[in-house]
Order: C-alpha cells, then structure tokens, then sequence
C-alpha cells in the first residue's frame, strides 16, 4: 500500500529550487565580457545572462527572451552605461530583426572579435597558433549578400501577408522595407517585393522566397499549393520589370518560369562561368569568396601537371580556379547533382583536366580508385561539422600541402589537432568575414609537412 504523505512537500537533495526567469522579464545588468557569439555576458542571481546587442563594460537593461536551468538569454533595451566600442547600428530594424547581431560594433572591432575566436579555439583545443596570421579578407560591410530567403506568413486573423526576416529568436516576421547587407540589384526587388505579393488573389498559398543574384537576378517562389493564372502572371510581370529570371518550385524540384533560364555566377579573374540551380551551395559574398580563391591558390601553389585533390568541392566553386592554373585536379563531393554541375561546368569552361565524383566523406579516402595515385596537395572546405572523418585518413594521400577551408572555428580547431597529430604544421590561417555585420567566423588555414613526413 503506498504511504500517504499528508499533506508533507519532500524538497530535493539540493535544497529549494530556484524560480524561473519568465519570458518578457527585465533585468538591468553588467556585462562582463563577449561571449564568441557577439553576445554579452552577465552574471546575476545565481545565473549566467547571454545578452544580444550589449559590449564587455556596459551597463544595459535587458528583457528574457528565454531561460533553461541556470542560462538566461536576453535582449538589449536600453543601454546605461556605453562601451567605447558601440556605434549606432546604421540599420533601423537590428533590434528586431535576427540577422545581423554585432551592427552595433564597428567593423574593425566585428573583426578583431572574429580573429580572437579564431585564435582561442585554436589554442584551447589544438594547442597552437598558426607560424604566419594572413590579414583577414573583407569586403564592403553592407551590400554584399548576394543570396537571401525571404520568410512569407499568411495571417488568418488579420487577414494580412507577412513579409520580412525571422525576429532573434522567434518564428515571428518582422515586416521589412529594406536591407543594407543585400547586392543593389536584390535590394531594388527586395523593396517591391511586399506589394506585389500582397496584391496576389490567393496569398496564402506562397510558402517562401529566395533571392539571387548572379550574371542575373533570379527569384524563385516556394509555393504550397497551386497558384492561379492571374497571380502567375502577376509575378511574371513583376519579375520582367526588375529584369530578373523566375523560378518556381511546388511539389517538385525548382525550375524556370523559361525552358532555357539559367542561373550561374562568374569567376572574372580566372575567365570562368559557373552553373547552379537554387538548392546548390553558393558563397554569399561574391568579393571575398574571389578573395578567398585567390589566397587558396597562392598557398597551394599549384603547379602545371600536379595533382590536386578538392574535397567537398560543390560545383568547383576551387577545383575550377585550380585547373585554370594548370594542375589536374581531382573533386570530390556527396550530392550527386552537385557532381554532374561541377563536370557541366568544367566541360563548359574547356578545362579537360578537372574531374568530378561522388563519394561519402566520412568513409576512409585512401580505398577509392581516384585516390589510389595519390596528391600532393589537398584543398577542403567542409560544412560546419568539419571533416574529422576525412582528416584522419588523409597522410595516407600523400599530400605536403593542405588548405582548409572553414566555416566554424571549433571544428577547424579539432582538426587542426588531428593534423598535428599526423605531422602537419599550421603554417598560416586567418579570418574570412563572409558575413559581415553577424558574428559568424570563416578561416583559412595552412598545413605543411616536409618530404621525410615531419612537420616543416
């Protein structure tokens, strides 16, 4: 029989537990220091704060936007007391909008909080630095986003169309008239672009849309049901008069509004045309990706007739640029259709030594037919989860020379040890800020080992 317990409340071994910090809650606090996100951080009850939009030294109010355990994240509202470091965000919607998170940060310093992430997470978890840093590679700090997906919401109740971006740490869209960090071309149909959908008959039935801009503009609408004649040619009108291609994609994978519509980007200082459908991997930031291109081909060194090896190499975005430069270069990549765009591309741009495969990335290099004559040297540019997998096997390739390409500081940090581990040196990185105005942090890095196998 169970015991009753009359009424009696039986606390925990750890005494009383702490109330929670209600969503909406304000709290005036004192930040500390940044956290590798932008974000400041406070201590206060107990509890660690992550506070958007407040600077190392300041005094802010702050509102909860959530809690869990002991960590509360929070928003600027008022600032109290100022860092030296705060400017005033040159865009009217960075206290709503969730994209661009350290607008109040001038750009000098979004870089040097970009450089010392990069340097921590190197020494933390690699326990190194690199022999040279390479000055970090930049573009213009606004109108440079080249690609874009704009958030649509049919609202019932009010019987109203949302347009806009996703609010910090929200579903919510908040309603938009312009944005700084986009190309001019995408910006002109980015400010039009509410009216012509709310005009439509059945709104409701536009799921997203997505913004490019190429050797052209595109716009490609995601819809959830079928649209009626008089909004597809609302749209095909809209798109003809910005001059941009239209794409649509329903049920089934994207396709132009033109049999022969075509989207593609060009790499000038190599005299090359790249093809892409929506869907495939683009760097958003088409100067410093050039840049990018460019150091990578400086620190491989690729020579006439060497074999080159360039792993997730989406649509030879590297491999391309490589082979213009004379070596033979070998890509390899996991989606299938990204592989047949690469070889597209090559055999477009007249370039017969540069071939293409399809292969899983976390199995082992070293059993596959196109590794067997082995590298000597190896370019990567992995997702955000990095390449542990392929790291481990790769000495067995031969390569002297490695550039990695990456997109998240932590991981390119885990395998730089791996790296070190198979005698490779880290002989330069630095910062590529693909996505100025936001906190996220893209290397490159340089790793050497000497003919004898031992780091140089």
């Amino acid at each position: 029989m169970a015991r009753k317990q009359g009424g009696l409340r039986f606390q925990p071994s750890g005494g009383q537990r702490a109330p929670g910090v209600p969503a909406g809650k304000k709290q005036r606090l004192n930040i500390e220091r940044l956290a590798a996100d932008g974000r400041g951080i406070a201590f206060s009850d107990g509890r660690t704060w992550f506070v958007a939009g407040a600077l190392a030294g300041e005094e802010v109010d702050a509102r909860v936007l959530g809690a869990q355990g002991k960590v509360v994240q929070a928003r600027t509202e008022r600032v109290i007391r100022a860092s030296a470091m705060r400017r005033p965000a040159p865009c009217p919607y960075v206290d709503r909008c969730g994209g661009c998170t350290v607008q109040h940060i001038s750009h000098a310093d979004q870089l040097a909080l970009k450089q010392r992430q990069l340097s921590e997470q190197l020494l933390k978890v690699a326990g190194t630095e690199p022999q040279a840093w390479a000055p970090p590679l930049v573009s213009p700090e606004f109108g440079y986003r080249r690609r874009a997906r704009v958030a649509v919401r049919w609202d019932p109740k009010r019987q109203v169309l949302d347009v806009g971006f996703r609010a910090a740490a929200s579903q919510e869209i908040v309603p938009i008239d312009h944005c700084m960090v986009l190309v001019q071309p995408l910006q002109r149909i980015f400010n039009e672009l509410p009216a012509i959908l709310r005009s439509l008959q059945a709104p409701q039935a536009i799921g997203h849309i997505e913004l490019f801009h190429g050797t052209a503009p595109a716009v490609l609408v995601r819809h959830t049901a079928a649209l009626c004649d008089a909004d597809e040619a609302a749209l095909r009108a809209f798109c003809g008069t910005q001059g941009a291609q239209l794409w649509w994609q329903g049920a089934n994978p994207p396709a132009p509004d033109e049999p022969d519509g075509a989207l593609g980007y060009a790499l000038a200082p190599w005299q090359l045309e790249l093809a892409y459908r929506p869907g495939d991997f683009v760097q958003v930031n088409d100067v410093v990706n050039q840049a990018m291109i460019g150091q990578a081909l400086e620190w491989l060194a690729p020579r006439q007739g060497e074999r080159i090896l360039d792993l997730f190499c989406g649509l030879g975005n590297f491999a391309l640029p490589i082979a213009r430069a004379g070596a033979e270069v070998t890509g390899v990549e996991g989606v299938a259709g990204m592989v047949e765009r690469a070889t597209a591309n090559a055999e477009r741009n007249g370039l017969a030594n540069a071939t293409f495969y399809q292969a899983d990335l976390s199995e082992p290099l070293q059993g596959a037919d196109w590794a067997r004559q082995g590298f000597s040297g190896v370019l990567l540019d992995p997702p955000r989860d990095g390449a542990f997998e392929t790291v481990r096997h790769i000495s067995s390739l031969g390569a002297h020379r490695i550039v990695y390409v990456s997109c998240n500081p932590a991981t390119l940090a885990r395998d730089t040890l791996e790296l070190r581990k198979q005698g490779y040196a880290l002989k330069r990185a630095g910062v590529l800020d693909m996505f100025p105005q936001t906190s996220h942090v893209e290397a490159m890095a340089l790793f050497e080992k000497g003919q004898d196998g031992q780091a140089m």
